[in-house]
């Protein structure tokens, strides 16, 4: 992710800002693929709109569908993260860095039980 917002970027960051989605992925993570009634069965809600959330997320590159006879299965697809992670980065050391320099402070100062 180089900052353009491209539209792929833009789908995965779309997908990430949902709670459910964000669940989905760590379902898939934590357990492995799964079969949509799986995941389903972690929700409460209709199984249309789970797969909705399934479409977006499947749009946006982060789960990959495959059918075995009659059922779904859905399996991670971590590339994409890796992206947002690599965009992350900078705001990460930019943190990192402040943190740091309000130690640094924070151990110049006097103790107030300094006599």
């Amino acid at each position: 992710m180089n900052g353009t917002g491209t539209a792929a970027e833009d789908r995965v960051f779309a997908a990430l800002a949902n709670a459910t989605r964000r669940e989905v992925l760590r379902l898939l993570r934590e357990r492995g693929p799964q079969a949509v009634q799986a995941l389903a069965d972690h929700f409460d809600m209709r199984r249309p709109s789970l797969s909705e959330h399934l479409r977006v997320l499947r749009k946006a590159g982060l789960v990959s569908e495959e059918r075995s006879g009659r059922q779904r299965i859905y399996r991670l697809e971590a590339a994409p993260l890796a992206d947002v992670q690599d965009w992350l980065h900078p705001y990460e050391r930019f943190w990192r860095d402040r943190l740091k320099d309000l130690g640094d402070l924070l151990d110049r100062m006097p103790d107030d039980d300094q006599p």
